[in-house]
This record gives structure tokens, C-alpha cells and sequence, in this order.
């Protein structure tokens, strides 16, 4: 997948698909972000339950097959994480939206698939369902905005930044925090973005720029199609490749890897000087278009 040797990939998720288990299908001893759900059998005209498992970026991430999967099946109802149900209403094909409860599943459907599957269902690669594939009105900000987001929560800390590595970038340019927690950085927002997915999709929408560390917001922000920035420790999961310079899933993506662990302030560095050149040509195209 980082390679970007989808037929490959393909044919190893079939092998493995082939080897498992039946009866551990969607097994409720097991976490559900380990639950494999999809059996492999054909979906075509059927009614389809898209069960949304993992965390927020990747069901953001997926949700561009929705309409494929929409164009080859009777109906797709999306089992969806709560904070997600305000956007998710504008994806075209998507007959329902239930909310996730993790104690309380949706019953079966004629075919049930988690939406992280559905690149390898559809043999579809990120080409083929390209940004935006999301949208919100934009919030009302100063000119020349950027949005920056360090904090990836618990899931993995060393995708976290230190808050105080983005203070010289706050210093010289208008700032706010995507994070939703208080900052002592010189933000717009201090008290921190709302726990509200569909105001920080404004906020996106809105800004110049995101620079974000491997969470949420950088699938949101890729897949509304914004500038992004992306901020990557040496050795990220699979769907970036830390050799590269960009995102074949986001194509408004900029990527910047750590050079070895610890080395964030190397990062950042890479990050000041280039934004030194994206504002420049920022304040040259304003000019011009004044």
C-alpha cells in the first residue's frame, strides 16, 4: 500500500481473507478496530451495512467509496460514529446513517462490511475516489489563517508534537488551535476547537493552511481537499510512506517525516523556512489579485 502496488495488495488481503477463521467473523471477544467483517461474498444488488470500527481518520479516510459501493448495491446504510453524522449526510449513495454503539450493534444485514474494507471489496484504488468528498461553510477568520493540530491523543503518542516546538510559527504568523484543549500558544483560540466535528470543519474550510500532526484532522483536511501540511514520526503505519514528499490519498498534501525519533525539531524547522516561501507567494498572488 505505501508502494502504491494495489493490484498486490489485493491479492495479499484475498489471501489472508481466505485463511481466516469464519467463525471469528466480526468476533465480539475481540476489540472491534481488530474485527475483520467482510466474508468476501458479493455485494452487488444487495442491501449493505457498512460498519464504521476504527477511529475517526479512517473512517474519513474510506467513506470516498461510499458512493462506488452506493452504485453497485440495492442500499448502504452506514453504522457511523456519532461525530461524524454531520458531515457524513452529504455523501451521496448513503441510504441511512446509524449511530456506532459499540454495546449496542446494528443487526446484520444482507452483507455487512467495515469501511476500512472497502478499497480491497471494490479492488479501488485512492485514484479512483479522489478529494473533496466533503465540504462545510467556512468560518469567518482573518486572511491567511493557519490551522495547526500536535496533539494525536493516546491512541499513539509519538505522533504527539510538543505544543511549545509550533511557538515561533504562532509568533510570526495568525494561528489557531484545531486541538480541543486550552493552549499557551499566541492562537486566535486559546480555550481550545470545539468538540464539535462540524465546526472544525469550518474552521478548515477556512483556513490558509493545516499543519497537523498523523490524526482526525488531517484526514478531514485532506479529504475537504485543503492545504495540508502533514507532520510524520520516521516510521508511520501504513497508509504514508515516509520516503515520499506527498499523499496519493490526499493530493492537497505535504508530507514531512521525522529523520530518525526524536527529531521533531528538525521538522519543524523544515516547516518554518517552506512557510516562509508559501506565505510569500500567499502575499505576492494577493497583491496581484488586488
Amino acid at each position: 500500500m505505501r508502494e502504491g502496488d494495489f493490484d498486490l495488495a489485493w491479492s495479499l488481503s484475498q489471501q489472508a481473507l481466505a485463511e481466516r477463521d469464519p467463525r471469528r467473523r466480526n468476533d465480539a471477544s475481540v476489540p472491534h478496530h481488530l474485527r475483520w467483517v467482510w466474508d468476501g461474498s458479493a455485494f452487488d444488488g444487495k442491501h449493505v451495512l457498512v460498519r464504521c470500527h476504527h477511529g475517526l481518520g479512517d473512517t474519513i479516510q474510506f467513506a470516498r467509496y461510499l458512493p462506488r459501493l452506493a452504485a453497485r448495491t440495492a442500499s448502504v446504510t452506514v453504522e457511523v460514529q456519532a461525530r461524524l453524522e454531520t458531515l457524513f449526510v452529504q455523501i451521496p449513495g448513503i441510504e441511512r446513517l446509524i449511530p456506532f454503539a459499540p454495546d449496542a450493534p446494528a443487526p446484520e444485514s444482507e452483507c455487512d462490511i467495515e469501511i476500512t474494507e472497502l478499497a480491497f471489496a471494490l479492488r479501488a484504488a485512492p485514484s479512483s475516489a479522489q478529494p473533496p468528498y466533503l465540504h462545510a461553510g467556512r468560518a469567518s477568520l482573518p486572511a491567511g489563517t493557519i490551522g495547526l493540530c500536535y496533539s494525536a491523543g493516546p491512541w499513539d503518542e509519538e505522533r504527539s508534537i510538543p505544543a511549545e516546538l509550533f511557538r515561533p510559527i504562532c509568533e510570526k504568523q495568525t494561528c489557531l488551535t484545531l486541538v480541543c484543549e486550552p493552549t499557551e500558544l499566541p492562537v486566535l483560540n486559546p480555550g481550545g476547537c470545539p468538540f464539535d466535528i462540524k465546526h472544525t470543519a469550518s474552521l478548515v474550510a477556512a483556513v490558509d493552511l493545516v499543519i497537523t500532526v498523523d490524526t482526525m484532522i488531517a484526514h478531514l483536511a485532506g479529504a475537504m481537499s485543503r492545504p495540508t501540511w502533514l507532520l510524520l514520526k520516521p516510521d508511520p503505519d501504513w497508509r504514508w510512506s515516509p520516503g515520499a514528499t506527498g499523499s496519493v490519498w490526499y493530493p492537497s498534501m505535504r508530507t514531512y517525516s521525522q529523520p530518525e525519533p526524536d527529531s521533531w525539531s528538525t521538522v519543524l524547522s523544515r516547516v518554518e523556512h517552506d512557510l516562509a516561501g508559501h506565505v510569500a507567494v500567499r502575499d505576492c498572488e494577493s497583491a496581484y489579485d488586488g
